[in-house]
């Protein structure tokens, strides 16, 4: 037996390392035993959205291995403890996994492979998460890139590997075996203590040690909220569904529709990639396959650039991570450095007027109230929202990074953070700091109609398009007349982008009066 053990990759198809844990390829011993970790220090790193989300994703994951005739063992604690154990209690010769990228992921994968190797076991870890190893692709000198577009070249030019094999019920324990093995019936995951129904107990009897057998834990288990917002569907067959859907209609017009919020344009393929519920080297050739269909009549010419403008996508993804993997400190400090530092307003009420999308900015307030309720924003007006708090709050990004990070469902870091640089000027390849958003121009411009701001801010509906893109020049009785309940702006987009310019000349040791 074989145990492989799962993290961000919640399915059983085109999945690298479980690949190599079963029969499912030629060099691998299978069978093996599928197992997640709740491990306690990444959800000091999770959110009551997030947590969700998870636990939706690894109950599709379970119901697949069961349709296989297999299972999902299920334990918390530290992975340094958990695994080793979990493997001499099952008598698995080798703890499979696919590597992490990330500083946390990193240094626990690390920790991981020496307590293995004290403990006498095989490991082995696989590169699965992207397409292209983040230490692959670097400039001609051996540098990491810092820009996309050279990035983007090299990134088109490496050959891809096609979708790994999907392992089936010949290449997994039976569920039986699962719970001879861990001596568990089946019962609720513990917190530990006393055995509790079905929970297996090592020799220990620390919380380190409770397995149990397909059985989930509830958020309140895992001391997390269920959360107000509706956190999408999840699971493999769910990404595929979706990934057929906007690759069949929507991504012929991808790069005319994509900024425009309500047409649903995009792919909505971020969550399911973020928890790896559809392998990336699958995603991948279904667009390749696309383009290769682009000589149909139902096609229409210019398909296989609409399609590489969706590709570009991934590799963003993937330009990102290779960022995050070579500066880990990203995550808490700007990647560019400013001469005399930026001094960001900060100011704790603008900030919280932001967040609750009581800005007075139709589209940037509409953007903030889709995050809360549906734990997902548009990806253009997440540029201006990150714009409104940075160049028009004067507000650091790591105030809306944090925000995005506990309330969307599909927060990855190294997206997340290479966003919220961009936006802000302090980061790799960035928006240049005089270049900044208005939010007014662009509401009007991707939302002409004002039909996704009256979606979300229900206090406009009615009100005419061009009075709710005009709604910083009207005066406070046009504004009471047409809507009495909206906010009036609550800074003003002009003055504040003259402080932004002076704030960043200042930040670049330049005087800001010239």
């Amino acid at each position: 037996m074989e145990l492989f053990w799962h993290r961000r990759d919640l399915r059983v198809a085109d999945n690298v390392g479980l690949a190599a844990a079963t029969g499912a390829r030629d060099d691998a011993r299978g069978p093996a035993a599928p197992v997640f970790v709740f491990d306690p220090d990444v959800l000091d790193h999770a959110s009551d959205v997030r947590v969700r989300r998870l636990l939706d994703g690894l109950a599709a994951l379970r119901t697949d291995y069961r349709d296989r005739g297999s299972d999902l063992l299920v334990a918390r604690g530290d992975p340094e403890t958990v695994l080793p154990e979990l493997a001499a209690a099952t008598d698995a010769d080798r703890v499979v996994w696919n590597r992490g990228y990330s500083g946390l992921a990193r240094e626990r994968d690390a920790g991981v492979r020496k307590a293995l190797n004290d403990a006498g076991i095989e490991r082995e870890a696989h590169h699965d998460a992207v397409l292209h190893e983040p230490d692959s692709i670097r400039t001609n000198a051996g540098d990491p890139y810092s820009v996309y577009t050279y990035y983007w070249k090299k990134w088109t030019d490496r050959e891809t590997a096609p979708p790994a094999p999907t392992a089936e019920s010949d290449d997994l324990v039976d569920a039986e075996a699962l719970r001879a093995a861990t001596g568990s019936g089946g019962g609720a995951l513990a917190d530990g203590g006393a055995e509790t129904d079905g929970g297996a107990e090592t020799d220990t009897g620390t919380e380190t040690d409770r397995v149990a057998v397909g059985d989930l834990p509830a958020p309140a288990d895992l001391e997390f909220a269920e959360p107000d917002a509706e956190v999408g569907p999840a699971g493999t067959e769910a990404a595929r569904d979706r990934l057929d859907a906007f690759l069949d209609e929507s991504v012929l017009s991808y790069e005319a529709d994509r900024d425009y919020p309500v047409r649903e344009a995009t792919s909505r393929l971020s969550a399911f990639l973020k928890y790896g519920e559809i392998g990336v080297r699958e995603a991948y050739a279904a667009t390749e396959e696309a383009i290769a269909e682009a000589g149909s009549d139902a096609r229409p010419e210019d398909a296989p650039e609409q399609v590489e403008e969706f590709q570009q996508q991934l590799a963003w993804r993937e330009f990102y991570t290779q960022v995050l993997y070579h500066n880990s400190e990203v995550v808490t400090e700007n990647y560019k450095e400013y001469e005399e530092g930026i001094a960001w307003r900060d100011d704790p009420d603008e900030i919280a007027a932001w967040k609750r999308g009581e800005t007075g900015y139709p589209i940037v307030d509409a953007g903030m109230r889709q995050l809360r309720a549906e734990a997902f924003m548009h990806n253009r007006v997440r540029m201006i929202v990150a714009s409104f708090l940075t160049k028009d709050l004067l507000a650091d990004w790591r105030h809306g990074y944090g925000h995005f990070r506990e309330k969307l469902a599909d927060h990855d870091t190294a997206n997340d953070n290479g966003g919220w640089q961009w936006a802000a000027s302090t980061g790799t390849d960035a928006q240049p700091y005089f270049r900044i958003f208005n939010p007014m121009t662009q509401g009007e411009r991707y939302d002409p109609e004002a039909a996704y701001i009256t979606e979300y801010v229900p206090e406009l509906r009615g009100v005419d398009a061009d009075l709710i893109h005009e709604w910083h020049e009207l005066s406070p009785t046009q504004r009471a007349n047409a809507a009495p309940d909206y906010p009036a702006p609550i800074v003003d987009h002009s003055e504040r982008r003259e402080e932004a310019l002076a704030m960043y000349k200042r930040a670049r040791g330049e005087d800001p009066d010239e």
